[in-house]
C-alpha cells in the first residue's frame, strides 16, 4: 500500500472530505501533516503522493511527478495567506516580519512582493502562526507577520477579544494578481518518480473523484470547517468556494511565472514541469 499526504487545513476539506466520510476508498495510508512536513518527508522519499509546496515541486523538479488537473490556486483574494501589518508594507524596511515555518510557497511569494511590489527590505524572521497561536498574537511585540492556514481565517475575520488589530492586512493572492494578471498556484499534488505508476495513477483517480464530491458538496465541508476551527461558517463557504482545485491552463500559466521570477533570483533551480503520463 501506497502512503499519501494529507494537510490538516480546511483548505483540503474538498479534496479529502469524501474519503474521510467513505465515499471514495483511496488504497493507500493516509499521513497527516502540515506543508513543510509534507515536504521534507517527500523529500527524504518517506511518502509516495503527497499535496505539497509549489515551491517544494520547484526545488526538486526532477524527483517529483505533478498529478494533473489537482491544485490549490486562487485568482486573486486567497483568504488564508496573509501579511498583517501594523505599518504600511512599504515602511517595513529593518523591520522583523514573522513568517510561519509552514509553507515555503507563501513565504517565498512575500518575499517576492516586498522586492517588487512594495520595494522595502523586511527583516524575515522565521516562527509560527498555527490555529493555536491566534490567542497569543497579542502577547508578541511584531510590527507584521505572515499568517497562513485556519489561523489566517480566525484572523481575519476578528475572532476573540484577545486578537489585536492590525491596520494593515495584504492578502498575497490578490496582491499576486494585481501586480501579474495571474493566478496564483499554492500547493500540488505530486507523486514520486519511484512509484509504481499505476499505483500513482489509481490513487490520482480517486482524488479527482473525491474533489469532484467535494466541490458538490461545500456546504456540508463548510459546516465541517466552521465546527473545527470556530471560523464562521459563512466565511468557510465563501473561502472554499473561492479556491480551486484544477491545474488550467490560466493556473499553469500563473504557476510557470512564479517559478520563472525564482529562477531569476537563484532562489530555485531551473526545471520543468513533467506530469504522470496516463495508463
Amino acid at each position: 500500500m501506497i502512503t499519501l499526504g494529507r494537510i490538516p487545513y480546511i483548505n483540503c476539506y474538498p479534496v479529502y472530505g469524501a474519503v474521510d466520510r467513505g465515499v471514495v476508498q483511496l488504497d493507500a495510508e493516509l499521513v497527516t501533516g502540515v506543508p513543510s512536513d509534507l515536504n521534507a518527508k517527500m523529500a527524504a522519499g518517506e511518502l509516495d503522493i503527497s499535496v505539497v509546496s509549489a515551491v517544494e515541486y520547484a526545488r526538486d523538479s526532477n524527483r517529483y511527478l505533478l498529478l494533473p488537473d489537482l491544485a490549490i490556486s486562487c485568482d486573486g483574494p486567497v483568504q488564508s495567506v496573509a501579511l498583517y501589518s501594523r505599518l504600511p508594507a512599504s515602511e517595513l524596511t529593518g523591520r522583523d516580519v514573522l513568517v510561519s515555518r509552514s509553507s515555503m510557497t507563501s513565504v517565498a511569494l512575500l518575499e517576492l512582493l516586498f522586492e517588487n511590489v512594495w520595494h522595502a527590505r523586511p527583516r524575515i524572521v522565521p516562527g509560527d502562526a498555527e490555529l493555536s497561536d491566534v490567542g497569543r498574537f497579542a502577547a508578541e511585540d511584531h510590527v507584521a507577520r505572515l499568517v497562513i492556514g485556519d489561523a489566517a481565517l480566525l484572523l481575519g475575520a476578528g475572532a476573540g477579544s484577545h486578537v489585536p488589530r492590525y491596520e494593515h492586512a495584504y492578502d498575497l493572492g490578490a496582491a499576486w494578481k494585481s501586480w501579474t494578471g495571474q493566478p496564483f498556484v499554492f500547493a500540488v499534488w505530486v507523486a514520486q518518480r519511484t512509484t509504481p505508476v499505476k499505483d500513482a495513477l489509481a490513487a490520482h483517480a480517486g482524488l479527482i473523484l473525491a474533489r469532484d464530491w467535494g466541490l458538490a458538496n461545500l456546504p456540508a465541508l463548510a459546516t465541517q470547517a466552521s465546527a473545527a476551527t470556530g471560523v464562521p461558517e459563512q466565511r468557510c463557504l465563501d473561502y472554499l468556494s473561492g479556491l480551486d482545485y484544477g491545474l488550467s491552463y490560466p493556473h499553469l500559466a500563473g504557476l510557470t511565472e512564479f517559478f520563472r521570477r525564482l529562477v531569476d533570483k537563484g532562489r530555485v533551480p531551473n526545471g520543468t514541469l513533467t506530469f504522470l503520463p496516463a495508463a
